[in-house]
């Protein structure tokens, strides 16, 4: 059967006999093409007041809540003893509220490269039109501060070639069996020879039958899927992603900061706009220092290369109790942290050695 009766010609022409397309210059197979968002069209937010009358202050913990964390941490380790917790003597508690600022950045960013697929009759349509700039195809969006990715066939860019694999034939050489459709018996290792005699499954031969292959020695063209003919064309690649950063205020408490990631607070303030302006007038100035240092660098950081889509900044005061013990004469403590009353307890007193015979 004549081929070409088989497969439709090509509708456009070869993406690579052209230079580059208007708007994706620099575009390459693998990736490539620097976008660089458009200017924002939204102003920027008028400076932020602090929340007015705002309930400052966290209810003291009692000994109660503090032994009760306690006791609840120190059943979660198999080794320790719970003889501090039910002989010990709380005396002392010392609160360190302390303030935690987080900024998230909600991008979108764009970025091009040369893609093909199998050909399954999809519109050839290069030069056909202008291609729209990478800005201007249309992408829908996720909700607002999650992460997200796709790809999209920017429209006007798609053109038909042969596979290069193949040479458009629809098949490759079988890499198992190096084309013979064969390959050495599994059984006697290609000696024709199993247990001093001729080995039954190949016969003697050594050979057997490639079943990658089926022992044709070709298999169906991995690029083309069998196609014979690509769609070369540009894919566009739009990521969303939520770009966060906390900033914990010094609170001189002992306790490392980077326990209070896991744990919630007091939420006292929250807002979002397309641009955040930083924070002002609030008591503790290490607030209003960190909105505005992580402000200017989110737009440093991410203007230059993405679109900011909004931006969203909040302020917790996180309970933190220093609680003082006593043991076997000996004063030691721990803290209790966070709305969750999580526990640290580095020092514990009372811990064994497990041995699993």
């Amino acid at each position: 059967m004549n081929s070409a009766a088989m497969y439709p010609p090509v509708m456009a022409p070869q993406a690579n006999m052209f230079g580059n397309v208007p708007g994706y210059e620099g575009t390459v197979p693998g990736g490539g093409g620097f976008l660089p968002p458009p200017m924002p069209t939204e102003p920027v937010a008028p400076p932020q007041p602090a929340p007015e009358n705002p309930e400052w202050s966290i209810p003291s913990l009692s000994e109660d809540e503090a032994r009760k964390a306690f006791k609840e941490f120190v059943s979660s380790h198999c080794c320790y003893s719970d003889a501090p917790v039910t002989q010990g003597v709380i005396t002392s508690m010392e609160p360190f509220n302390t303030f935690r600022y987080r900024l998230e950045t909600f991008t979108e960013s764009r970025s091009t490269e040369w893609a093909q697929k199998p050909y399954e009759g999809e519109p050839a349509d290069f030069y056909t039109q202008p291609a729209p700039q990478p800005w201007e195809v249309q992408a829908t969006p996720p909700n607002l501060f999650s992460d997200h990715k796709v790809k999209i066939r920017v429209p006007f860019t798609s053109s038909v070639k042969e596979c290069n694999t193949c040479h458009a034939t629809g098949v490759e050489q079988c890499t198992e069996c190096n084309g013979c459709g064969k390959k050495a018996c599994w059984v006697c290792d290609g000696t024709g020879v199993k247990l001093d005699a001729a080995c039954s499954h190949c016969n003697g031969t050594g050979k057997e039958s490639c079943s990658k292959c089926n022992g044709r020695g070709k298999k169906e063209c991995q690029t083309c899927k069998g196609k014979r003919q690509l769609l070369t064309y540009i894919e566009l690649k739009v990521e969303w992603k939520n770009n966060v950063e906390d900033h914990v205020v010094e609170h001189n408490s002992g306790l490392k900061t980077d326990k209070l990631c896991s744990v919630n607070g007091k939420e006292l303030f929250k807002n979002s706009q397309n641009l955040v302006y930083p924070l002002f007038g609030f008591p503790n100035p290490g607030v209003s220092q960190a909105s505005d240092r992580l402000i200017k660098e989110h737009q440093t950081k991410y203007g230059q290369t993405s679109r900011i889509l909004q931006q969203r900044q909040t302020v917790e005061l996180i309970p933190i109790t220093r609680v003082n013990y006593e043991w076997k004469d000996n004063t030691h403590a721990y803290y209790v942290y966070g709305n969750e009353h999580k526990v640290n307890a580095d020092d514990y007193p009372a811990t064994c050695c497990c041995v699993i015979l």
